[in-house]
């Protein structure tokens, strides 16, 4: 629900949310440049991996198609295949959720468990990238249960606890 909250996908019963100083549902639906991929990646299960990048990406337009293969290629994922996502593994429908919130460069990323169901190659790649979009000043909001990955990329932590968030 926090991340929900944070994205503004939903409204807060209190309080309220604010990115660059403006408000989530008073100045701004959503938060500007935001990625996000929460619990698993709802995609089109009938188009092939490339094709429901490409249709994501002809929403705002700033990313080419040979920007996407390069993604796909950095994933492990060939974007030449003709496989549909309804065939696809948990772990490739992930890799293609993580690229549909990074693909354009967000500034604000929005990701719960991003490590879900990848093998150990991709868990690697993905922290390294994680950690140069830190110093890119990229604000990564993240869940996960591995305390490692908490650990090697989180700046600050909060824990949930029955309902509420502790700082530590």
């Amino acid at each position: 629900m926090l991340l929900r909250i944070l994205a503004g996908l939903i409204w807060p019963t209190e309080g309220t949310v604010s990115v660059d100083r403006q408000e989530l549902h008073k100045d701004i639906s959503f938060p500007p440049d935001m990625g996000i991929i929460i619990e698993k990646p709802e995609l089109l299960e009938q188009l092939t991996g490339l094709e429901n990048l490409k249709l994501l990406a002809e929403i705002k337009g700033i990313i080419s198609e040979e920007q996407i293969i390069d993604f796909m290629n950095l994933f492990s994922l060939d974007p030449k295949s003709k496989k549909t996502l309804r065939k696809y593994s948990l772990g490739m429908k992930q890799k293609i959720g993580i690229i549909q919130a990074i693909m354009e460069g967000q500034k604000l990323l929005i990701l719960d468990e991003p490590f879900n169901a990848l093998d150990e190659a991709t868990v690697v790649m993905l922290r390294e990238l994680f950690q140069k979009y830190r110093q890119e000043n990229r604000l990564l909001i993240l869940t996960s249960h591995h305390r490692e990955d908490i650990d090697i990329l989180c700046d600050e932590i909060f824990a949930m606890q029955d309902g509420g968030v502790d700082g530590n």
